[in-house]
Formats: C-alpha cells, sequence, structure tokens
C-alpha cells in the first residue's frame, strides 16, 4: 500500500519524504490540514450562522486553535512567573522528540484543535445533548463534551481528553473539562501539567469565518495561579472534508530520533 504522509505544524520537520514542490504553493490552512485539507473559507463579513432553535452554530471544518505554545503567547517572562520550580526543571529538560504527540499518542483538549483540520460537530434539537470534535490527524481520535446538565463523577479515571461538560452562555459554548492524565504535553513547547489540571474553555464565533478560543488553565500542582490565553481557529472552504489518517501506520520519528529504540518512552509531567 502506498504510504501517505501528511503534513502539520507539528510534525511538518517529519515529512522530509515530501518533496518541496508537493508544499510550495499550498497556503498553510490547506497544508494544516494535510494534503486534502480545506482552504480557508473567505465570507468573513458574514455574521455567525444560526440554528433553528436559536443556538449559534458552531459546526464545520476548522483549522488552528489550540496548538500555539503557551510561552510565545503569554511571553516568556509571564510564563516563567506562573510556573513552579519542578515544571521549570521539567522544560529545561525535554527535548522535540520527547513530545509523545510525535509517537502517535493523542495530544489532550488543547491540542486536538492544533496542527491538523478537524471537525466541530454540534447536533440541534434532541441530539444536542453532545457537542463532538473530531481529529483526523495523529491519533485519529474524538473529544466528547456531555452537553444534557450532568455533572463531572466525583473520582473520574486520568484520560487523554478527560470529562467534559458545557452550557450556553449567550452565543458563547463554555465547556469544563477535568480527570485528565498527565502523559500529554499542553503545547509544542512541552509545558507540562499534573492530574489536577482543569481547564474551562469559552467558544465564540465572532464572525462567519473566526472562531476564537478562550481557555482558562487552573493547574495548582504546576502553575502559581490561574490564567488565560485566546486562540483563533479558520473556517475551511464549504465542502471541505477531513480525510482518514492514522499517524501509527507511518511513523517514523523514533527511527529518526533514536534509531536504536524498541519502542517509545512516553514521558510524563513528573
Amino acid at each position: 500500500m502506498k504510504r501517505r504522509v501528511v503534513a502539520g505544524i507539528g510534525i511538518l520537520g517529519l515529512c522530509i519524504a515530501l518533496a518541496p514542490s508537493e508544499v510550495e504553493g499550498q497556503d498553510l490552512p490547506r497544508r494544516l490540514g494535510g494534503e486534502n485539507g480545506p482552504k480557508k473559507a473567505t465570507d468573513a463579513k458574514r455574521p455567525a450562522p444560526k440554528l433553528a432553535d436559536g443556538t449559534v452554530d458552531l459546526s464545520g471544518i476548522w483549522t488552528g486553535g489550540g496548538d500555539a505554545p503557551i510561552p510565545r503567547l503569554l511571553g516568556k517572562a509571564k510564563f516563567d512567573e506562573l510556573l513552579q520550580p519542578w515544571a521549570k526543571q521539567k522544560m529545561a529538560s525535554l527535548k522535540e522528540a520527547d513530545d509523545p504527540y510525535f509517537y502517535c499518542m493523542p495530544g489532550g483538549p488543547l491540542r486536538i484543535t492544533g496542527g491538523f483540520a478537524w471537525r466541530l460537530v454540534q447536533p440541534a434539537g434532541e441530539r444536542s445533548k453532545y457537542v463532538f470534535m473530531l481529529q483526523e490527524g495523529n491519533a485519529h481520535s474524538f473529544r466528547q463534551i456531555f452537553m444534557d446538565g450532568r455533572k463531572h463523577p466525583q473520582d473520574p479515571d486520568p484520560t487523554w481528553y478527560g470529562h467534559s461538560i458545557g452550557h450556553w452562555e449567550g452565543d458563547t459554548l463554555v465547556v469544563d473539562t477535568v480527570g485528565l492524565n498527565d502523559k500529554f504535553w499542553l503545547d509544542s513547547a512541552g509545558t507540562p501539567h499534573t492530574e489536577q489540571l482543569h481547564l474551562i474553555e469559552k467558544y465564540t464565533r465572532t464572525d462567519y469565518n473566526t472562531l476564537r478560543r478562550v481557555v482558562t488553565i487552573d493547574d495548582p500542582g504546576t502553575f502559581t495561579k490561574p490564567f488565560d490565553i485566546t486562540y483563533e481557529a479558520k473556517l475551511g472552504e464549504p465542502g471541505s472534508e477531513i480525510i482518514e489518517y492514522f499517524c501509527i501506520e507511518n511513523n517514523q520519528w523514533g527511527e529518526r530520533t533514536n534509531p536504536n529504540a524498541t519502542a517509545p518512552a512516553i514521558p510524563v509531567a513528573k
């Protein structure tokens, strides 16, 4: 079977088998979604659409919105002030080759909307008790957000995407997530976290083409206080699709970074 190489922000450096002529001429959103990824929609001046029940419609194929390094977003000085000593030491010891994402592991709630195009699925009416985020890059994974009014479990088993519950505040979708494991990096810079991590995300479609995401990160095991970061995703052209991709079928990262390794060791925050 012919191998298919997909280029995303996080793994663009891996795609050395891709000839330069295949990359040149493609705009950034297309590369973010891979060879068949979406181009950016052009009708940004239109207002955000709404469903029949009046709820703003966030659904669609989006690119970006979660992979930018947190130190860059905040500024290094402010970021360093937020880190506890162990977290500073941890980040200083990490190499790019240590990123679990490069071994086809899930990237967690932030990076699922990162380097590859992704789809937000928002059922209407009686089916509106769920919102889904689908990513066909890396781990071929999805994130589930419960919209039916349930509470978090008292002692959730830690997972890659955690337990997410959502509700609407006007036209803003608010998502509360707990129960996350510490096996993934929060970003491509290697920002660590513990299982105490608590995320509050606010999604607002500021115009037809733009989805703003404000994230409050609260992890008393890693940071000295909670803080906010803001991301922005862009809508793909009408008719855009995400194409099935299993990273593990073509994962050569371990061979290139450590040819003698028999299996990658997935680093944890502590």
